[in-house]
This record gives C-alpha cells, sequence and structure tokens, in this order.
C-alpha cells in the first residue's frame, strides 16, 4: 500500500488478499481526493495529485473510481477531512507513527488508542517517536525495471523484489520524474518515514506485535502505519506454519 509496504515480509495472510485489495483502493481514492483539495484538481499541476494518480494506477485502479475521488474533492467532500500523526509505543519498544485521515477527530484518537491499549503498548506525544525516523521519500521499481548499476540514486536498496529508492522528502517530485524517465513509471511513490535505526522483535513478542498492525491496517481511518521493527523470519515461518 500507499508508501513502504508495512507488512512486507508477512506473506502469510493469502486469505485475505481480496479484503486488503479493497481497502488500498479505498486509501488510494482518499490520497487523490485530499491531493486534489489541498491543490488544483489537474495533476499537470499539482505534484501530490500526479503521484496519487500514479500509485493508483500501479495498483490498476479503474479509472473512474480515480476519477470519483477527484469530483469528491470538487463536491466538497473532503472538506471536513484531518490528517492526523500519532505516535506510540508497541510491544518491544518498537517505535510506531500512525498517519490518519478522518472526517471524526475523537473516533480516529479512540480507535487507535484502544489498539495500542489492547495490545499492551502505549500512545505518546506528538514526537515521541518521529525523532527515531526521517521523513524521506520513496520510489518503488520492481526488479525488472533495471540492474542494481541501472539505478544509481544515492540512497538505493536492492532486494529480490525489486529496488527502493530513498530522496530527501523535498526533492521526491524531481527524483520520481527523473527515474520515470529514465526506467518508466515506478509502482509506488510515497512520502515515508523511515527509521534511522531497527528494534528486533523477540519470538515472544512478534505475535503480539503482526496482531496490533493487522487491528491499524483494519481500522478506515489509518492510510499508513510505520515502525522500526525488525522481525525474525523464522518466527515468522512458524506463526505461517
Amino acid at each position: 500500500m500507499a508508501g513502504h509496504s508495512k507488512f512486507k515480509n508477512i506473506q502469510f495472510r493469502k486469505d485475505r488478499q481480496d479484503r486488503i485489495r479493497s481497502k488500498a483502493f479505498s486509501k488510494l481514492s482518499r490520497d487523490i481526493t485530499i491531493a486534489a483539495k489541498h491543490g488544483v484538481p489537474d495533476p499537470t499541476s499539482n505534484s501530490r495529485l500526479r503521484l496519487a494518480i500514479a500509485n493508483a494506477k500501479a495498483e490498476s485502479m479503474p479509472k473512474d473510481n480515480i476519477d470519483r475521488a477527484i469530483k469528491k474533492a470538487l463536491g466538497g467532500e473532503a472538506d471536513l477531512m484531518e490528517e492526523i500523526r500519532y505516535e506510540g509505543f508497541a510491544p518491544g519498544g518498537v517505535g510506531l507513527i500512525v498517519e490518519v485521515l478522518t472526517d471524526n477527530r475523537n473516533r480516529a484518537a479512540a480507535n487507535v488508542r484502544a489498539v495500542f491499549t489492547k495490545a499492551g503498548g502505549n500512545l505518546g506525544e506528538t514526537g515521541s517517536v518521529a525523532f527515531m525516523f526521517d521523513r524521506m521519500g520513496e520510489i518503488v521499481y520492481p526488479r525488472a525495471a533495471g540492474s542494481d548499476d541501472a539505478v544509481m540514486e544515492a540512497d538505493v536498496a536492492s532486494d529480490e523484489d525489486g529496488h527502493t529508492i530513498y530522496s530527501a522528502f523535498e526533492d521526491l517530485n524531481a527524483v520520481a520524474e527523473a527515474l520515470e524517465a529514465a526506467l518508466g513509471p515506478a509502482k509506488s511513490t510515497a512520502v515515508v518515514w523511515r527509521p534511522k535505526s531497527e528494534v528486533p522483535v523477540s519470538a515472544a513478542d512478534t505475535a503480539s506485535l503482526l496482531k496490533m498492525l493487522d487491528a491499524l491496517d483494519d481500522d478506515d481511518d489509518v492510510q499508513n502505519v510505520f515502525g522500526n521493527y525488525a522481525l525474525d523470519e523464522a518466527e515468522l515461518e512458524r506463526l505461517a506454519g
């Protein structure tokens, strides 16, 4: 989903793919609506809208859905929507940043707080976790887009799944456009919170953390969740089995 894939190494939830796809479309639609609300509804003149539409197309969202999302902004349906950031700690001392888009601030706060509390975590003040992350641009390309040598940006992470290019927050649009000219459309482009270091999660805390991340992902107001966790692949395989 939007930004990095926060459940990148949780591949065992295949039975939920249809629902996840539907929810992804919903989040992408809201991204488009908010982008159109905060600028002109023309992607050629609104870089945020241009990126939101590109992400939607990368997920094969139908053009009608994209057009409806833009019309919502023009019709004033997004006027009551607020973008809010919550920060806190999950089991094992993992730091989480939860980005919310909601028309009811009280509901969103109550729901996010309930998830943290139930999981044994703690919701903190703004800034209590963000200092452990860098606000950056993230551009993801599939492996087939090019070799490691072909992707020559300064900050690139390549693996069997593809290439993830990081840029300074303020340079995202310029870098995305340069890469598109060289490699074609990206799989996704987003502004993300990239952890400065990762916290290894013990086997005892892994299941609780995964359940907490699932609960946040299931909340309709939650757009993105970023964490500084490092999950143990062997424990993930055990839980999947």
